[in-house]
């Protein structure tokens, strides 16, 4: 299989699968968001350096057991593609980039492939449909206003669809400081209004919002 193909769900559907280099993280990243990571094992010099030339994405997943530096961790199920918007190389040995969320994902099954990079055939989630932003939730759109000044564009690059429901909920969830696993969960929730629900009972409960 390349790097991509279609195969068909049990219920008749076509779903998209890739074979794409896995990156495990102490992190999660959403669609859309933009992450800077310092690339410096070789495995991950290799995969970044193959995936600029070929023009492929790779995998951001959230470690579920392990650690980012050394042996192979094991990542959570659902992850996001990820392209590299610009890099850097500031020092031989030491890359630094920004990786570009893109869909989300789910690992099928993961292999090991040359220097213990971690592959993995996965299969694309379903991209929700459009919704735009209830008016019951517009009471959310001040804070991540707020929150778009402080981090500025490099962070949070135009355009920004504050009437967007999926824009609105994976934006706030990537900037509050909560635990990763809450974060993978929110990640993994196929419906953007069911996300936002949750985010503004957090924010209620914290007295963020006005």
């Amino acid at each position: 299989m390349g790097w991509f193909d279609f195969v068909r769900s049990p219920a008749g559907n076509a779903v998209q699968t890739l074979r794409i280099p896995l990156f495990p993280l102490n992190t999660v990243l959403f669609p859309g968001s933009v992450l800077p990571l310092k690339i410096f094992e070789q495995r991950y010099l290799d995969m970044a350096a193959a995936c600029m030339k070929e023009n492929t994405p790779f995998g951001i997943c959230l470690i579920e057991k392990g650690s980012e530096v050394g042996a192979t961790a094991e990542p959570h199920k659902v992850g996001t593609l990820a392209t590299i918007g610009s890099w850097e190389m500031e020092q031989l040995g030491i890359l630094m980039i920004t990786a570009v969320g893109g869909r989300r994902f789910r690992i099928i099954e993961t292999s090991l492939g040359p220097a213990n990079q971690l592959e993995a055939s996965v299969e694309l989630l379903a991209e929700p449909s459009p919704k735009a932003l209830p008016p019951e939730r517009q009471r959310l759109v001040p804070l991540l206003r707020r929150v778009a000044a402080d981090l500025g564009l490099e962070r949070l690059p135009e355009p920004h669809r504050y009437d967007d429901a999926e824009w609105v909920g994976h934006r706030i969830t990537e900037v509050l400081p909560i635990q990763n696993l809450a974060k993978q969960k929110l990640l993994e929730l196929d419906d953007p209004l069911a996300r936002l629900e949750i985010l503004e009972k957090y924010l209620d409960q914290r007295k963020l919002l006005g």
